[in-house]
């Protein structure tokens, strides 16, 4: 059975991470900013990792 946030961690907070990482990958981009492009690389990656990484503990 499925404990009470599963859904929190596997679909809300990827998506938002990932959403973040792109603006960030795409400002770091467009201003020739490193430090926001490293940002939203580890942002992007962040939450494409964080479902398998926090799901495996709840359930």
């Amino acid at each position: 059975m499925a404990m009470t946030g599963s859904t929190l961690f596997s679909h809300i907070v990827p998506v938002i991470f990932g959403f973040l990482g792109i603006i960030m990958i795409i400002s770091g981009i467009m201003d020739d900013k490193k430090p926001n492009l490293i940002i939203g690389i580890v942002l992007f990656v962040f939450g494409c990792i964080s479902p398998f990484l926090v799901l495996s503990v709840l359930l």
